[in-house]
């Protein structure tokens, strides 16, 4: 039997299994590739928020990296939290030597406020990593990080993916989530555009939504889909997750990343 796809995660751990590296494997198995990893950090986190991080060291990444892609190979990598200015311009650099589409989640805070990034590493982020980027998905907090623009309204969301792209990236996938009304996202190269609306679902058990849709477009990428293509079947594939996330702990729940294999059961 052949090998399916096979998508490559460089992130971080999240130890209750709703974002990070779990929630990237997870997403990658329902989708039907094959999963790899490289840990960047290991998180002591539950639903409640993250009580610790660690970032592991640079030449374990790198070894991390070489390990999978100079023997299995990769037809597509996702990025999240890198911590770091070093980890970020070391993941950098290994993008820009790989030959596969990157998808990049420039993760800045988790779903409960804690930071994950370095502020010393945000133009680390922006000179470094964004112009390695196939798509990038930052949500509105994080184009606010990168690029100081505060969008309050869907308006807004044009030029926040046009900021984004000067840095580089071939498209920018502007989240607007944090947006009231449907959830709207816009995706944009520079000269093309496609807006992705889905009904808000009245679920606050959203943790990880950012991990599976960047892990979700890496899928579809690596099945040889197009952007637009990869990133509406992603936003598909999310929805659902957040229409059947699940209270789980004392605090906010994760997406469900099997709610497609159930659907079929």
């Amino acid at each position: 039997m052949s090998a399916p796809p096979r998508v490559l995660t460089v992130a971080g751990s999240d130890s209750g299994g709703g974002a990070g590296i779990q929630a990237d494997l997870k997403t990658m198995l329902a989708l039907g590739v094959h999963g790899m990893s490289v840990i960047t950090a290991v998180t002591a986190q539950n639903s409640l928020g993250v009580q610790g991080a660690w970032e592991l060291p640079v030449e374990a990444v790198r070894a991390q990296y070489r390990s999978v892609v100079d023997d299995i190979g990769v037809q597509a990598v996702k990025t999240g939290m890198l911590a770091s200015a070093e980890l970020v311009e070391a993941v950098a650099e290994l993008i820009g030597g790989t030959d596969a589409p990157a998808v990049v989640d420039p993760v800045g805070i988790s779903k409960h406020g804690d930071s994950l990034l370095a502020a010393s590493a945000l133009d680390s982020v922006r000179t470094k990593l964004l112009p390695v980027a196939t798509v990038a998905t930052p949500n509105l907090d994080e184009v606010a990080q990168l690029t100081g623009l505060r969008v309050e309204a869907e308006a807004g969301m044009r030029e926040a993916a046009a900021a984004v792209l000067a840095y580089g990236p071939r498209w920018v996938l502007v989240k607007g989530g944090h947006l009231s009304g449907d959830a709207v996202d816009l995706l944009s190269d520079g000269s093309e555009e496609h807006w992705l609306r889905a009904p808000r679902y009245d679920n606050r058990h959203t943790h990880g939504t950012g991990c599976t849709l960047a892990s979700a477009i890496a899928a579809q990428l690596a099945k040889g889909q197009s952007v637009p293509e990869a990133v509406a079947a992603a936003k598909e594939y999310v929805t659902g997750a957040i229409r059947a996330g699940f209270a789980l702990g004392g605090g906010i729940g994760p997406v469900d990343h099997g709610w497609a294999l159930r659907a079929q059961d």
